[in-house]
């Protein structure tokens, strides 16, 4: 090893989560990919039309599992451009709404998910598709997680 570089720890990944509204989906998984791995991962979210907020029933569904994302912020993939990423994953689902297209090298990875934010019923009911939409990308993270090896 070359002198100096024994502290040197290795870079972390960074990826890129996009959906359109950046209120739900994409703000849940930033939040798990942090929570998950983020010794070797660096999450950040956006979307492609910001809906200015972070959805209150993703906070709360966060919450339950012990993560904070209630200082979340809804920003525009616009902020992220020209920015390196080795992974840009998208998380809408292709028949409800038109995925937005980032420029750039990044591995691009697309996982059709719910829109919770468009769920109906009661306050209950809503939550519980808060919790599933949650859960299932708790497990398309693991399985990210466990493929990925750090580069170099």
């Amino acid at each position: 090893m070359l002198p100096g570089m024994e502290d040197r720890l290795p870079e972390k990944m960074r990826v890129l989560i996009l959906c359109t509204g950046n209120s739900a989906r994409s703000q849940m998984a930033e939040g798990w990919l942090n929570a998950l791995a983020g010794d070797r991962f660096q999450a950040f979210s956006a979307g492609s039309a910001p809906a200015g907020y972070v959805h209150p029933l993703a906070i709360r569904a966060m919450a339950e599992v012990g993560i904070d994302i209630s200082h979340g912020r809804s920003k525009s993939m616009n902020e992220f451009l020209g920015q390196p990423f080795d992974h840009v994953i998208t998380v809408c689902a292709p028949a409800a709404e038109a995925c937005p297209v980032y420029p750039g090298p990044a591995r691009r990875l697309h996982w059709p998910l719910d829109d919770p934010a468009e769920a109906t019923g009661s306050a209950e009911e809503r939550l519980a598709v808060f919790r599933r939409v949650r859960d299932e990308i708790r497990m398309r993270l693991e399985a990210f997680i466990a493929e990925q090896r750090l580069p170099g």
